[in-house]
């Protein structure tokens, strides 16, 4: 059994679940506790020290409820936070206190992982109803801090951004202005339509169709249906969801809260995170919204069950994501994408030799896409420039660590030794720095094989044999290109393991 918290703006929840033996879940219990850190952090950038010890306290409770499900092993227990703590200048002192407190270590998510979960989470539907997935779609999340949207493409993701654009910013900001009721709605879609305006800069001025998550979501839909809303997809019209918004926003949240029996946090926000829906909907001329139940905690607990990054499914989008960037900078597509193909080659036949996770498999993949990205600004000193684009762009998937890793990995695909002296390697743990090491020794070989820029070596056997490392290809007659650039990329794999490395063919 595993369990998901989510340390939200506006509340805390948890999904317990069964993971079974063929990677399937069910659904054991979940719990919800509205708590408003982002209250806090959004309006003076502290989360006070009263709000920390409710967090406290509701923590601890969870943490009581896993003990009653012997739910006890860390990494079956996944503690995840966004906007409402990541903002906070005391952020620190807070994961310090709840990490004394109740032994919880809160992990703070930044955007590209935020979309990788979610997108984790959307992918049943993909398959199950791939109808509301053909075209262009635009799956959107209000939160209490921020909205979050991807633009998907035929199902795979072309462009994912989060906005600061939430229903508990929103609500803070009339609270600040203390608007009539006419104002207040007006204040509100200024805000979601000049959110909608830097989206558009990204994505289609029209979409087949709009995936709408959330709680508040959820729940109009259960509303307006007249019934519980379950796991299948669920379909509303644009114009029943403003006849409800029309009425939330007309109502005051205690008659929010008398009418449909929610807790009065709960009600205060519902009015904000549906006209945003609603508002998205219309800039887009779409009249029906497609309901999914899916949140944050659905696509953890996926990514829990089926592997962190590089299942096939997650790593395909990840290294679409990586092409299209190197695409922006007009890479040599044929050479890279071929010298992606031969690491994967060299890291599988050499696992027994590096011992590396399948994680930096697919981070290798992404510095092989990109390490010649760094050429669009200069060719001296090209593998900087590549580190520095890397570094400074947005692509799904790879959070700030895996991205630093892969921008080192790319600056070391030429002659220099990783060192130091070098700003981001030395910050690393050393774990980390070594597998940098290993990831740049391979992929120096890899592009020592396709010294011809012609892919002319298309599969490799590796042999480990005591006292050197032999790649073996095809009967082919000549290998003195390839050989010259392999006594050279070869020094840094050398150093490493301790074996130098051949190039021999079939023939020989």
């Amino acid at each position: 059994m595993v369990a998901v918290i989510d340390v939200g703006a506006s509340s805390l929840r948890m999904q317990i679940a069964e993971i079974r033996y063929d990677g399937s879940i069910r659904k054991l219990e979940s719990f919800s506790q509205a708590l408003s850190l982002g209250k806090d952090s959004f309006s003076t950038g502290v989360i006070a020290r009263d709000t920390i010890e409710n967090c406290v306290h509701v923590l601890s409770i969870y943490r009581a409820k896993l003990d009653e499900y012997e739910i006890t092993d860390p990494d079956n227990i996944r503690v995840i936070a966004t906007s409402g703590v990541n903002e906070a200048s005391n952020r620190l002192a807070f994961l310090d206190r709840i990490y004394v407190a109740t032994g919880f270590e809160i992990n703070s998510f930044d955007e590209a992982e935020l979309h990788r979960i979610t997108y984790r989470g959307i992918q049943p539907y993909i398959k199950s109803a791939p109808k509301y997935f053909k075209g262009e779609t635009l799956a959107v999340e209000v939160g209490g801090g921020t909205t979050e949207a991807l633009w998907l493409s035929n199902g795979n993701v072309a462009f994912a951004r989060a906005y600061r654009l939430g229903a508990l910013r929103m609500r803070q900001r009339l609270e600040l202005y203390d608007a009539p009721l006419a104002k207040a709605r007006e204040l509100m879609e200024r805000q979601i339509r000049d959110t909608i305006v830097l989206l558009k800069d990204s994505v289609p001025d029209t979409m087949d169709s709009l995936i709408a998550m959330g709680g508040d979501i959820r729940f109009a839909a259960s509303e307006i249906k007249q019934s519980t809303i379950g796991n299948e997809l669920v379909d509303i019209k644009l114009k029943a969801l403003e006849r409800f918004v029309n009425e939330v926003l007309e109502s005051s949240p205690e008659h929010i809260v008398m009418r449909h029996h929610m807790s009065l946090p709960d009600a205060q926000l519902l009015g904000p995170g549906l006209l945003t829906v609603a508002t998205f909907a219309r800039a887009w001329g779409i009249d029906k919204i497609t309901v999914a139940n899916v949140n944050l905690r659905d696509g953890m607990i996926s990514e829990m069950a089926k592997g962190r990054m590089w299942n096939p499914s997650i790593g395909e989008q990840i290294l679409r994501g990586a092409t299209q960037l190197g695409r922006k900078y007009h890479f040599n597509e044929a050479h890279s994408i071929h010298v992606a193909k031969l690491t994967s080659m060299l890291f599988d036949q050499l696992q027994p030799l590096h011992g590396m996770s399948g994680r930096f498999r697919g981070l290798l993949q992404v510095a092989a896409i990109l390490h010649q990205v760094g050429s669009f600004i200069s060719n001296k000193g090209s593998h900087k420039h590549s580190m520095y684009i890397i570094e400074n762009s947005e692509f799904f998937g790879i959070g700030s660590e895996d991205k630093r890793i892969v921008a080192l990995v790319a600056r070391y695909h030429r002659r220099a030794m990783p060192s130091s002296r070098h700003i981001g390697y030395s910050s690393l743990s050393r774990d980390l720095r070594v597998a940098v090491s290993k990831m740049s020794s391979i992929l120096r070989l890899a592009i020592a094989l396709n010294a011809s820029n012609t892919q002319r070596i298309d599969s490799i056997k590796c042999k480990m044999l005591p006292h050197e490392i032999q790649l073996v290809t095809e009967d082919m007659s000549d290998l003195s290109l390839e050989r010259m650039e392999l006594r050279q990329a070869g020094r840094l794999f050398e150093s490493i393991f301790g074996k130098p490395v051949v190039l021999t063919s079939t023939s020989i």
